[in-house]
């Protein structure tokens, strides 16, 4: 069932042409990723095919009988809006009736009114009804995952960029589109949100469009691959380690195409150069192929690459220092007796859950906080460059003018010079956005521009504050490359885990309550470290298991004895126990059908049920040993 289809899509913003005449169809249960440079249009193709914009030619059609979910990169809901009401916001009539369920038992708990009472029971009935009770535990289990189950009370407002991201991703998982249109979903979640989210999108039975820079979330999630590259879509059926496998294909048989067009254009270009008079038919169709050669050959296939070292100052002996550091908040203990000295060339990564301390640790050790109790020291010779979350740039400025503001070149080993101009070209800024008003630029471009004046500085101890966001998977690339030369100390906070496993060498693990678990090793390292222990725990508990008597040895023990006086009484008293307790559990199923029961009674008597249920399966259990020995 054929769930999209676009045809000769064009956009263009004035003179830039974002794509022309491109054409995309998405199946039921297919799972499509969009990959692009930062600028090519990548965000403004999946609000086109959400309906939220129009393309300049060209048509996009949705099947009828769909739902589509959409969730932007800076998602905008009313301030006064309360969370519960944001997530769900739905003419769905199930999420309706939950919705004014989850209310009524809010106002209960704040302001208990009788009419409350009849209210809850009316909805419960039309929750049995609707089979409903499932759905809920599932937007439960979503909330929880994405940590908002405590913040339904809050205005939208009173929320961070990230709790906001994360409310519009759990109200589009809530409703559960036919077709999910996500932009950069893992921005703002912490890596174990992302590891559940992985799995949560696997569900067959869930079609995809998306946009994310998480190359192992790519790989885990997508089935194709669509390319968006200088105006054109290239589609590969497969997860993103196939997309790398045929791209290099198809560049290693561009390169090969482009250099037999050289050759060819040598000899066509001297028949040009003799100004032929195109009057006939044949010298206009090779005129006609000579311009469609020289476009093949004048290709330009070198790829922009950031190859270079900076000629950083040297670290003394001493770096920074932390000696019995504490740090709390009246909400949170982030750190109690930290002790940790830094090493020439440390390479570490910092992980851990949203609001655990990461950041107040970083804010710690470059000096923008102070430690409660503690020393912190640092080196003479260090110098501190932090590429924070959110960039501070000058949004009237130029590009140039926000580099050149630092300085006018960057220092290289062996006396070599970086001019700015040279820099941003490095880093994937065409000449043309050189001029260009930081305000005009992406998302992905301002976080670029934010790294390239951090660098412009020759820091020696580099932080990196969630470096990856917004950032397109060649400039990730690109970065990977040179953080892997950089010859100073990199500390890293990422939720990207293919970035962390690629450049960290030993974690600071936040746990929470202000433990942190100096692990040495990178992520993956760290995640199969615990599968280990949960294994090692599970199988000490069977072990354990093993070793009580069992029922069946018990029997083989006294396979011949009659039951004892006292096993007599207990069992004659079971056969009379479990009747009445039968009778009590139905009496009590009676009970909680009453629509005029209270809230109060109505928890009572389901707590009561519960209890019941379990007594008689720990008596129908012990009959059965029992009757085995008479």
């Amino acid at each position: 069932m054929n769930y999209l289809y676009t045809e000769n899509l064009s956009k263009a913003y004035g003179e830039k042409i974002l794509f022309e005449n491109i054409s995309l169809s998405i199946n039921k249960g297919q799972k499509v990723a969009l990959i692009a440079r930062n600028g090519a249009g990548k965000s403004s193709l999946l609000r086109i095919v959400a309906g939220i914009d129009t393309p300049d030619s060209g048509s996009c059609s949705l099947h009828p009988n769909i739902r589509v979910g959409y969730l932007p990169q800076e998602p905008e809901f009313a301030p006064q809006l309360s969370v519960w009401d944001a997530i769900y916001q739905s003419d769905n009539p199930i999420l309706s009736i939950l919705r004014q369920y989850e209310n009524c038992l809010l106002q209960q708990k704040i302001n208990p009114q009788p009419q409350l009472n009849e209210q809850i029971t009316r909805l419960m009935t039309q929750i049995d009804s609707l089979n409903a009770w499932d759905y809920e535990n599932r937007i439960k289990e979503i909330l929880s995952k994405l940590e908002l189950d405590q913040l339904h009370e809050q205005r939208i407002g009173e929320l961070s960029g990230g709790q906001r991201k994360r409310v519009a991703l759990a109200a589009l998982l809530v409703h559960e589109p036919d077709l999910m249109i996500l932009d950069e979903p893992t921005n703002h979640l912490d890596i174990l949100m992302i590891e559940w989210l992985e799995k949560y999108l696997q569900q067959p039975n869930l079609t995809l469009l998306l946009v994310t820079h998480d190359r192992y979330f790519l790989d885990a999630v997508t089935n194709e691959i669509v390319e968006l590259h200088k105006g054109d879509l290239y589609k590969f059926k497969g997860n993103y380690a196939y997309y790398l496998e045929k791209r290099a294909e198809l560049d290693y048989n561009l390169s090969n195409e482009v250099d037999s067009a050289r050759r060819l254009m040598r000899k066509e270009l001297d028949w040009m150069r003799r100004q032929p008079k195109a009057r006939g038919t044949k010298a206009k169709a090779r005129i006609s192929s000579f311009y469609d050669l020289q476009d093949v050959a004048t290709q330009n296939l070198q790829k922009q690459e950031v190859q270079f070292s900076i000629n950083i100052p040297r670290l003394g002996s001493k770096i920074i220092e932390l000696h019995s550091v504490y740090k709390k908040y009246p909400s949170a203990n982030i750190l109690e007796n930290f002790s940790y000295k830094f090493n020439r060339f440390d390479r570490v990564g910092i992980a851990g859950k949203n609001g655990v301390g990461k950041t107040t640790f970083i804010n710690l050790i470059t000096g923008l906080e102070q430690a409660d109790s503690g020393t912190i020291k640092w080196g003479e010779t260090l110098k501190i460059g932090y590429f924070k979350q959110h960039a501070e740039l000058d949004e009237d400025k130029r590009v140039i003018e926000t580099i050149r503001e630092i300085a006018e070149y960057i220092e290289l080993e062996k006396g070599h010079k970086l001019t700015a101009v040279q820099l941003l070209n490095h880093f994937l800024f065409p000449t043309p956005l050189h001029y260009a008003y930081v305000h005009k630029l992406s998302g992905g471009e301002k976080r670029r521009l934010h790294l390239l004046t951090v660098l412009m500085q020759n820091p020696n101890f580099l932080i990196l504050d969630e470096p990856t966001n917004d950032l397109d998977i060649d400039t990730l690339n690109l970065l990977e490359e040179f953080l892997t030369d950089f010859k100073g100390c990199l500390v890293v906070i990422s939720h990207d885990r293919y970035f962390m496993d690629k450049l960290v060498n030993h974690l600071f693990v936040f746990e929470g309550n202000a433990h942190v678990r100096d692990f040495p090793g990178n992520y993956t390292d760290y995640r199969n470290a615990l599968d280990e222990e949960a294994e090692a725990a599970a199988q000490a508990k069977n072990t354990q298991t093993v070793e009580k008597p069992t029922p069946n040895v018990e029997k083989t023990q006294r396979s011949k004895q009659k039951l004892s006086y006292k096993e007599q009484q207990e069992f004659q008293q079971i056969e009379k126990d479990l009747p009445a307790l039968e009778h009590e559990k139905e009496q009590l199923s009676e009970l909680l059908q009453n629509p005029e029961a209270d809230s109060q009674q109505l928890m009572e008597w389901g707590n009561r049920i519960a209890e019941v249920v379990r007594l008689i399966d720990e008596k129908e259990s012990r009959w059965l040993e029992l009757s085995e020995y008479l």
